[in-house]
């Protein structure tokens, strides 16, 4: 048989699936123009007297709330108009939208009742959807509005986001106003934590005593199933603090008060608090180098530890998570986290380094946390001067990209800070500010022009205060003023010292530190020695003090 005429053998050629993406994407959007075009349509959805003529087909492939409806000889499958209950009009429209489109739009405005409408329409992706967006959105603000939803419709991951978020920053949460709106069941779930973060158990009765005067007539009765939450053998001193909460009216004058006090007067072995037991402290360290300093002035503790890892900027979070940037590669950074049980950092994931030429450019990197989530900025000086600001989901691992400012000028000089949920950038003529929640940036003070020798800052509160390299003078930055306030530094020292090499300033339990580098006669020869002195600033008397040499 000739070569032409032979067949090939069966094995020799196999078959394949092809799959056209373009055909699955026009496909939606062909029937997304159909109900734009009012076409084809055969039934009627009705929330509230509201009226939404859409297609069986598309109401039955998204939800199976629908395809029940529709499929399994309802009597809605024979209707033509279908009346729908326990539905907002507004929401429905958007699920709607969705369910042509694949495209949602929440806000806080709107991702309860979405999530509500979800839930009973069987969208489990709108339903995850939301309940990501209500978890990556705890903060001061929302945390108590999201945790009576959460333990209302039982989102277990934003349950559990909002209760480590309150117990974390209870004393903050128990004095707002939303907090005196939980339920007894719910004020319990929260009081009853290890892992509250008080320094004393007057702190817990405190806030109960809040929430039950907010509207005595009617929580009152609920004090007696209260109280055994409240770890009343944890009072220090205990029985002078017993005395005084027996002796407060709730207790002496409530008509059950005899039970009220048979309950604060037992005592358990109940857990410590674990605000009880910890102990706020800064971290300091030089970049590049392996060796970290913890520390706390005010306890006179100082701990430095050695790492096999040389950082290149670092952040500590709202939820006490530190966090560092170190050199992975010439072309990677690695984010890595402390393991506070372990002592040892984790590495958590992996950025992109901004591509620089070390002969003539220079880069700087900041890590920042804002409202719980993450950003690195990159800050690269060269003859282009160039902005970077990269986001970090801690839900997929990966890094997304962030808007940059316009016009950025010149970064000869540059500092930047976070402060009051927004990143700001200083340079010698105009200061850019980032606003996370809406990825845009903005110019402010127009008259601006950077204080001279200025070389760092720090963000206490609304304002950011900047200190010149021979620590003789700060300016403060008010972020809501937009204004600058200039202040000469006063000093009340123990220590002689010829000069201030340099100056980095910290904020520990909300006051605000330096740690300074100076040069010091010997007192057995005419040599300099180096001697860091730790310097706290008195807000009232306008003076820094040494807090130990």
């Amino acid at each position: 048989m000739a070569a032409a005429d032979q067949k090939p053998h069966a094995s020799a050629v196999r078959p394949r699936s092809y799959q056209d993406e373009s055909y699955l994407r026009g496909f939606l959007g062909s029937v997304g123009d159909l109900q734009k075009a009012e076409e084809l349509q055969d039934v009627v959805l009705e929330v509230e007297g509201w009226q939404f003529p859409c297609h069986r087909l598309v109401l039955s492939a998204a939800s199976p709330y629908f395809r029940a409806m529709f499929t399994c000889g309802m009597a809605e499958s024979r209707q033509k108009t279908v009346v729908l209950q326990g539905l907002d009009p507004a929401m429905f429209g958007e699920i709607l939208s969705y369910m042509y489109s694949g495209t949602l739009h929440v806000s806080l405005d709107t991702v309860q009742p979405l999530y509500q409408a979800a839930d009973l329409l069987q969208l489990d992706y709108l339903r995850d959807t939301c309940s990501s967006y209500m978890a990556k959105n705890v903060e001061d603000s929302t945390c108590v509005d999201l945790y009576k939803f959460a333990d209302v419709f039982s989102v277990n991951m934003v349950l559990k986001r909002c209760l480590q978020y309150i117990c974390r920053h209870f004393v903050k949460v128990a004095s707002s106003e939303e907090f005196c709106s939980l339920s007894v069941n719910q004020l319990t779930g929260i009081i009853s934590c290890d892992e509250l973060d008080v320094k004393e158990e007057t702190t817990v009765w405190e806030a109960v005593v809040r929430w039950v005067q907010h509207s005595r007539e009617d929580k009152l009765h609920h004090l007696p199933s209260i109280l055994p939450h409240i770890r009343f053998n944890l009072l220090t001193p205990y029985n002078m603090q017993l005395e005084t909460i027996l002796a407060h009216p709730l207790v002496r004058e409530d008509p059950g008060s005899s039970a009220i006090r048979n309950v604060v007067k037992e005592t358990s072995n109940l857990k410590r608090r674990v605000g009880m037991d910890t102990r706020e402290m800064a971290l300091l360290f030089a970049p590049r180098t392996s060796e970290m300093l913890w520390m706390n002035p005010v306890e006179e503790k100082y701990i430095r530890c050695h790492y096999n890892i040389s950082p290149l900027t670092a952040t500590v979070t709202s939820d006490n998570d530190i966090y560092i940037l170190a050199e992975e590669s010439c072309k990677r950074n690695a984010l890595m986290k402390h393991n506070h049980a372990g002592n040892k950092w984790e590495k958590k994931s992996s950025v992109r380094r901004v591509p620089t030429d070390p002969n003539f450019d220079t880069l700087a990197d900041y890590l920042m946390e804002i409202n719980g989530h993450l950003f690195y900025l990159a800050v690269k000086m060269s003859d282009r001067d160039q902005v970077v600001l990269g986001k970090y989901n801690q839900d997929t691992n990966k890094w997304h990209k962030c808007s940059t400012p316009q016009h950025v000028g010149d970064l000869d000089f540059h500092v930047a800070v976070s402060c009051n949920g927004h990143i700001y950038i200083f340079t010698w003529t105009v200061v850019h500010c980032y606003n996370p929640r809406e990825d845009h940036w903005c110019r402010k003070t127009s008259n601006y022009t950077a204080p001279d020798d200025i070389i760092q800052a720090v963000a206490l509160g609304t304002e950011i205060i900047f200190t010149d390299c021979h620590f003789s003078k700060t300016m403060v930055y008010d972020t809501e003023a937009d204004s600058w306030l200039e202040r000469p530094v006063s000093l009340n020292l123990n220590t002689d010292y010829q000069s201030i090499g340099y100056v980095t300033l910290f904020v520990l339990e909300n006051k605000l530190h330096a740690v300074a580098d100076t040069l010091n006669e010997s007192s057995s020869s005419d040599e300099l020695t180096q001697v860091w002195l730790v310097l706290m600033y008195d807000s009232c008397e306008d003076v820094w003090r040494e807090t130990m040499v």
